[in-house]
């Protein structure tokens, strides 16, 4: 396996935290962005370095995404409605993005089984779906190598379901546990391992786990999967009910300020 250099955004999270030790497990140099360096030293390994940046302030990004190989992007809004799910959702994307430039990372993006679904009472109350969306949009519209996890329930699973199952269409919207289920740990190693994976390029999956033992080797379940489209902004087989002629002027801006940037570096 090749040694990268990992940025992991969103870090003192509850995922992110996981990834971080994951990817020092697996020989990564780990760079962990964090508001405080004191609250990320007492929950991250004494390994990881730290780094001070806020990814609603874009001017607090550079050093964070200097020179790193991969990024690793776990951001939740927590709780922050519709506010927070704009500024750090997608807000925390579109920063990232850009303080990129014209450089090439690999790019690993979690954001959540059922994405695609507008309509439920939590999109609805949150828009937290919309964007969530809108961030994985951009990251497609970069053109850089990405993979997209959207994990079920957080540690719902039993102690024996361990089996990886990776979907796409994002059918599953009941909105409960029922939609799917997976362990913080397994989705960390999955966000892990999809960036030194070439199986794993350009691929959006939802990730569930059945009865059964976890698999060893990751790479056939990411070669199992179809790829995006490199001219679609949403995922393959995903539901086509976000027109972009129908979304903001700004949502629209950002994305136009992303290839642009593609374009300058290509």
């Amino acid at each position: 396996m090749q040694n990268l250099t990992v940025l992991v955004v969103g870090a003192t999270g509850s995922i992110g935290r996981l990834v971080v030790a994951e990817a020092l497990q697996n020989g990564h140099v780990v760079r962990a962005l964090a508001r405080n360096e004191a609250r990320a030293r007492r929950h991250l390994p004494a390994a990881a370095q730290i780094v001070i940046g806020d990814v609603t302030q874009p001017a607090t990004l550079a050093n964070a995404v200097a020179h790193v190989d991969a990024i690793v992007l776990t951001l939740g809004s927590e709780g922050g409605g519709k506010v927070g799910a704009e500024a750090i959702d997608y807000g925390g994307v579109r920063n990232v993005l850009a303080a990129i430039g014209t450089a090439t990372p690999r790019i690993a993006l979690m954001t959540a089984i059922g994405v695609t679904n507008r309509t439920g009472a939590y999109n609805r109350s949150t828009e937290a779906h919309d964007w969530k969306r809108r961030a994985e949009r951009l990251v497609r519209a970069s053109e850089l190598a990405y993979t997209i996890v959207r994990p079920g329930w957080f540690d719902a699973n039993r102690p024996d379901q361990r089996h990886l199952e990776l979907l796409q269409g994002d059918t599953r919207q009941a909105g409960d546990p029922s939609d799917g289920v997976v362990s913080r740990a397994q989705i960390a190693q999955i966000l892990v391992a999809s960036v030194s994976s070439a199986a794993a390029r350009n691929k959006t999956f939802e990730l569930v786990a059945l009865s059964g033992p976890a698999q060893i080797d990751l790479d056939p379940l990411f070669a199992a999967l179809d790829s995006d489209s490199p001219t679609a902004l949403d995922a393959v087989r995903d539901a086509a009910n976000m027109p972009l002629a129908d979304e903001p002027q700004r949502v629209r801006d950002d994305l136009a300020a992303v290839v642009q940037r593609h374009t300058v570096a290509g």
